[in-house]
């Protein structure tokens, strides 16, 4: 038998943990940051850090150049360079590419600092709803949706300012709204071939019913009921292939995986956006599914060698996130987080911690907005959500919330 991988997983939230726990089957794991939750957490920096495989988790160090860094270290990486993770680092970029590329997309226009009147002459050229994006990143928070005209100027000036978001939000990419229902696929990439890894619904808006502001997501499911092995050969050939050739055309070497947000229209899927990651809370339902080794898969697409498409098992799984009072806008924070220990008594039951630390005492207390991804697990969506709101029902703490119709409409 071979030894065992070491695995170095940059980040500190329920994504990271996520890659830990499937990752830990067959690797011995490292998480930097990481959090109180999350076992074999080190305060060590990556660049400080010698393993067989370094997987970074979030968009910010990817845009950062993280990657770039510890390659220049000798160091096996997956995750995409700087130049790559502009494709989530700036929409403008992503839209740009997409034109070159015949990327089926929304149309779109682009504004800068002092073109509040231009970005209102594209406005009344759309019907509502209208899509307001902040060009760069905003912790998943800068995208205004209303079928409000006056919402949508005031979110032009908003943004164009700086006011919203400061720097990332003084370039403004307005877009047509799509109707139809999303869906997000995921791809493992080398650099050059592409192969699925997973598809799963999300949940954006922080109340039920999608209604109140954006957010980071608030619960997921896969897989999605549906959306059949025919649509997702459609989406890899029509949009995430494509895509890598362009990238593969600008000079851009790709390894990492590729998260393509779509809007499944009557006129076929179209690209939203892509981000350069695994989405975070889908992770959380993708990843345990997977029955192949993970590890080897990523390191095989570290060194430019793609490997087989993972395979899956044939369950479901949902997660409902808990999250703080206040979140999104001023999530408050240091609350004793209690009722893990009655969750750990459950089958077919994982929490994986995201916004979390240790106190004094030993406890576990919220230490972020979306506070812990609690997943369900079950042979069909059904059942696996029944576990995931029977587990979150023995989970308190002052203010916590979460939505209640969580893949609903899943089956």
């Amino acid at each position: 038998m071979s030894a065992r991988r070491r695995v170095v997983i940059v980040g500190s939230g329920g994504r990271e943990h996520a890659l830990a726990h499937v990752l830990g089957r067959t690797a011995d794991v490292v998480v930097t940051p990481g959090n109180a939750g999350i076992a074999g957490s080190t305060d060590t920096p990556a660049t400080e850090l010698e393993a067989d495989l370094f997987v970074i988790g979030p968009e910010q160090p990817l845009v950062d150049g993280l990657a770039d860094e510890l390659r220049a270290q000798g160091k096996r990486v997956f995750g995409p360079g700087a130049d790559g993770a502009r494709l989530e680092g700036s929409k403008a970029w992503m839209k740009a590419l997409f034109e070159r590329a015949g990327i089926p997309t929304a149309r779109h226009a682009t504004f800068g600092p002092g073109q509040e009147a231009e970005a209102r002459a594209f406005l009344d050229t759309l019907a509502p709803p209208y899509v307001l994006k902040t060009d760069g990143l905003a912790a998943g928070k800068g995208v205004l949706v209303t079928d409000d005209r006056a919402e949508a100027d005031a979110g032009v000036d908003a943004y164009l300012s700086g006011e919203a978001f400061g720097d990332a939000g003084t370039t403004l990419v307005i877009e047509e709204g799509l109707v139809g229902p999303e869906l997000s696929v995921f791809a493992v990439c080398d650099g050059t071939t592409a192969v699925l890894c997973g598809a799963a619904q999300d949940h954006k808006r922080v109340g039920d019913g999608d209604s109140g502001p954006n957010t980071g997501g608030m619960g997921t499911y896969s897989p999605v009921p549906g959306v059949d092995d025919a649509l997702l050969d459609d989406i890899l050939h029509r949009c995430i292939v494509p895509t890598l050739d362009a990238l593969r055309g600008e000079g851009i070497d790709y390894r990492g995986f590729l998260f393509c947000g779509l809007m499944l229209t009557a006129d076929g899927p179209k690209v939203l956006e892509y981000n350069v990651r695994f989405g975070d809370p889908e992770a959380q339902v993708v990843l345990p599914r997977i029955t192949s080794d993970l590890a080897a898969l990523l390191a095989s697409a570290a060194d430019g060698a793609l490997g087989d498409a993972p395979t899956f098992d044939d369950g479901a799984a949902v997660c409902v996130v808990a999250a703080s009072e206040g979140y999104p806008a001023s999530p408050r924070t240091g609350d004793v987080i209690e009722g893990l220990d009655e969750v750990a008594t459950l089958d077919d039951v994982a929490v994986f911690c995201a916004g979390v630390r240790a106190d004094g005492a030993g406890h576990l207390v919220t230490a972020g907005g979306r506070v812990l991804n609690v997943v369900g697990r079950g042979p069909d969506v059904p059942t696996a959500r029944a576990r995931a709101y029977d587990a979150i029902g023995h989970i308190r703490w002052p203010g916590m919330h979460h939505r209640s119709d969580i893949a609903a409409s899943a089956g």
